[in-house]
């Protein structure tokens, strides 16, 4: 069977985020530019998501103006710095059965990441699905962190923020 190769439909796929606070928590979602999942006689082998993170979404906060404000924050240096760093990059190096581990990349900072990760394949169509728990922290992101960040009361919001990732790919 081999080696075979599926292109990520970036239109079919995307990752919904949830970060939480003390106070409560907020969701959104980032999309999926391109990138691809190898597999090799039939089990997923490697692969590569680039994330664009100019199109960060947030969905719980419906005033506009608020929405603007929370959005410009995420794209700010407290966050993300998207005009610096307009894509993420996830790259899959090793899969033992559904457990994936690999390489993130926000801001420029490379860190290692394990998940686990459900994956089907139909003809020539392969779906997955996974969740990801990422400590913002380690990318540079310590606005409003316990870590570094005393008093913080009811402002504080938690470090780890969660990526639940659904993928449509086509075999090429």
């Amino acid at each position: 069977m081999g080696i075979q190769k599926f292109a990520i439909l970036s239109t079919q796929s995307n990752i919904e985020w949830t970060g939480r606070k003390i106070t409560g928590s907020h969701n959104g979602t980032i999309a999926i530019k391109e990138g691809f999942i190898n597999l090799s006689n039939g089990k997923l082998n490697s692969g590569k998501f680039i994330i664009d993170t100019t199109s960060i979404k947030i969905l719980d906060v419906t005033d506009p103006a608020t929405n603007a404000q929370f959005a410009g924050h995420l794209a700010s240096d407290d966050f993300f710095s998207i005009e610096k760093f307009p894509e993420a990059v996830l790259d899959i190096t090793h899969v033992i059965d559904e457990h994936i581990e690999g390489n993130l990349v926000i801001k420029g900072i490379s860190q290692p990441i394990g998940f686990d990760a459900a994956i089907n394949t139909n003809g020539d169509t392969l779906t997955a699905s996974g969740k990801l728990v990422i400590d913002r922290t380690k990318y540079d992101m310590k606005f409003r962190s316990g870590n570094f960040f005393k008093d913080l009361g009811d402002t504080l919001i938690y470090n780890d923020f969660h990526l639940n990732v659904n993928i449509t790919a086509k075999a090429v």
